[in-house]
């Protein structure tokens, strides 16, 4: 039985919540009890904990025995071990032990528990936690293991904890006791098992959580479970267990980003009897267990998970729309080398956010290029250079109509497929007197007056990556000296991210190329670890002697030091725009325009993730490169430690001319 159904995001792995056991080799009885119990899965140990390898061999004189996994295939059908049962590896095994019986022992039972397991087709396995200062020999093994595995998951245990050295006097070196950050555990375990992308992390939540910094570099990890004990838990006023407010924020933290939870341990109290807990939370989650059966000694605590999952608000409208994009990597638009399709068009003009905004700063320069007295005299000219099927030429029009000014329009479009839209909607909107359309590259066009205001959407994710200022230096000089461009000006923003799910997904193709281009994708299992930082600045009409486009930026940014060390991935690329005076458009975080969907950020990845640990600053360097038939960027990172300069004369990615 599910924790509930979120309104808008249904398909969320999180509404599954999971039971951790103890050793069982009845498992069909195992299964039931905690199915009908209300879990949708068990965590179960594989293996008999006694089992010892070198055991049962000098016990059988050097013969190999049957080795005691808790019943053979058939106690279960395909679908139950599928479904219902994730592996838990036995938690004794230590594979970097000084004991060498011991480590031997580890790696045979391992390797021998994931090949049961994998054999029983299980979704996932649960390792345990690395014992000791280093993992190196455990690391190998598994890597070994994951380079035949067909799709299981191997759920590495990671305690969530993290000691208060948060004033960042900590040497980097020091790793003795009275520092310990298990995320430096789980880095260096990934960083050895090469990033595979079927490892991945299931968290112990304990009692004491980190800083709200801290927790937040996880998300951008590849974390599947959160484990949570139940002495972890409070008890409320009516006797009932809860969780700190912080343990709620970070479990519907969890919630969001379709990590499943898994409750273990005792049940710690009783709890009244007569009224479930989940009535006393106002929860509709039945609480009551199969008749005859006896109640889940676990049910409260898991009654209590299905309550904070259920008062979360459902999916904002924006939000449904977009999932099918979340973590998807897509090439920017090449607007000038491609038309664009009827579907894209299509996609960017139900934005109406955006288009409310162009028409109050076309209307705001309307009104201050033609005062009231003058508004039934005057004809202001108003080119839209990149017109597509017409939208900012209706939100021109409303403006001029809101405003009572009277309006010249030239529609300026080199797409000839728009061009037959913008001349259907020139009879059907009426606008035959007010618009003439014009098929032509603005760079090109030679244009029969000049313009009082020059209007244009060319902005991409990065405000200059679809070349909106090569685009508009080439109008300009249809523009009046002291004439209006909306946008006016447009700045790009960096952001160094954690993003585990981006970096693999890149890995993948096994080349240079795809590491060294710029992605558009939906940000959601990503960690932002600082503030974002202005890039490059745009202002239209360019107005001073420099001509060239060309640009470069050294950042520096701070981790905060309560983080503890993170990894970065690469950089969030942002764009915020002034479109005329105080009217704004962009999507860089702290500033962005609600509701709007034409612009997902963008992402440059770094071949080698940069490990970034507290006080040691984070210093990026990005050029914006200009040649005769192209634009490209470069970046590379010289602190904590160098990186290679990425798309070297753009040759793996570049938008033409």
């Amino acid at each position: 039985m599910t924790l509930g159904e979120r309104q808008g995001d249904e398909k969320n792995d999180s509404k599954y919540c999971g039971v951790e056991t103890e050793f069982n080799d009845d498992m069909p009885q195992l299964l039931s009890v905690n199915i009908h119990g209300g879990f949708d899965f068990v965590v179960a140990p594989l293996m008999d904990p006694a089992y010892r390898p070198s055991l049962l061999v000098s016990s059988n004189g050097g013969s190999g025995g049957v080795l005691p996994f808790a019943g053979s295939d058939l106690v279960l059908s395909p679908s139950q071990w599928s479904s219902h049962v994730v592996g838990k590896i036995s938690s004794w095994l230590d594979l970097d032990s000084e004991d060498e019986m011991l480590r031997r022992d580890s790696e045979i039972t391992l390797k021998q528990e994931i090949a049961w397991a994998s054999h029983l087709s299980l979704q996932a396995c649960l390792l345990p936690a690395p014992k000791g200062v280093t993992c190196a020999n455990y690391a190998r093994c598994v890597n070994q293991i994951l380079q035949n595995l067909s799709n299981m998951q191997l759920w590495l245990r990671i305690p969530l904890e993290k000691s208060d050295d948060d004033d960042g006097n900590r040497s980097p070196n020091s790793m003795g006791e009275e520092h310990r950050d298990s995320w430096e555990m789980w880095n260096s375990f990934r960083t050895l098992g090469e990033h595979h992308s079927q490892l991945s992390v299931a968290l112990d939540v304990l009692s004491s959580l980190p800083s709200v910094n801290s927790l937040a570099r996880w998300f951008g990890e590849p974390v599947r479970a959160a484990i949570i004990n139940s002495n972890s838990f409070l008890t409320n006023a009516r006797g009932y267990p809860c969780l700190s407010k912080r343990h709620q924020n970070l479990l519907t933290e969890c919630f969001n980003h379709s990590i499943q939870i898994v409750i273990s341990g005792q049940q710690m109290q009783n709890f009244p009897t007569g009224t479930s807990v989940s009535n006393s939370h106002n929860s509709n989650n039945q609480s009551e267990g199969v008749e005859g059966m006896q109640r889940h000694p676990l049910r409260s605590y898991l009654d209590y998970i299905a309550y904070l999952y259920q008062k979360m608000d459902p999916l904002p409208e924006q939000e449904r729309f977009e999932l099918g994009y979340r973590d998807y990597l897509q090439s920017p638009l090449q607007p000038l080398m491609d038309n664009l399709e009827a579907q894209t068009y299509e996609t960017f003009e139900k934005d109406t956010t955006k288009y409310i905004q162009y028409q109050r700063a076309v209307a705001k320069a309307l009104v201050d290029r033609v005062p009231d007295e003058k508004a039934s005299t005057i004809t202001t000219v108003l080119m839209v250079v990149g017109a597509g099927r017409g939208p900012l030429v209706r939100a021109s029009l409303q403006a001029a109509e809101e405003t009572g000014r009277k309006l010249k329009v030239y529609a300026v479009e080199k797409n000839p497929n728009a061009i037959v839209t913008l001349h259907s909607l020139l009879k059907i909107e009426g606008w035959e007197k007010l618009v003439t359309i014009v098929s032509s590259d603005m760079r090109c066009w030679d244009a029969p007056e000049k313009a009082d205001i020059l209007v244009s959407e060319l902005l991409g994710s990065f405000g200059d990556n679809e070349l909106s200022p090569e685009c508009l230096d080439g109008a300009q000089r249809f523009l009046k000296e002291d004439g209006i461009s909306i946008p006016s000006s447009y700045t790009s923003f960096f952001q160094p991210v954690t993003a585990s799910k981006l970096y693999n997904d890149i890995k993948s193709h096994k080349d240079l190329v795809h590491f060294e281009t710029a992605y558009v994708v939906k940000f959601h299992c990503v960690a932002r670890l600082t503030s974002p930082q202005p890039v490059f600045t745009f202002n239209h009409p360019e107005d001073s002697t420099r001509k060239s486009n060309h640009r470069y930026t050294k950042l520096r940014f701070e981790i905060p030091t309560d983080t503890g060390s993170a990894l970065v991935h690469g950089f969030a690329g942002y764009f915020d725009s002034v479109l005329y005076k105080d009217v704004h458009l962009g999507i860089e975080p702290s500033t962005a325009t609600p509701n709007m969907f034409s612009w997902f950020p963008i992402f440059f990845p770094l071949r080698t993730p940069m490990c970034v640990q507290p006080g040691i600053p984070l210093e990026v360097h990005i050029w914006r490169c200009c040649g005769t038939s192209k634009v490209w960027y470069e970046w590379g990172v010289t602190s904590p430690s160098s990186s290679p300069i990425h798309n070297c004369n753009g040759r793996s990615y570049w938008v033409g001319l």
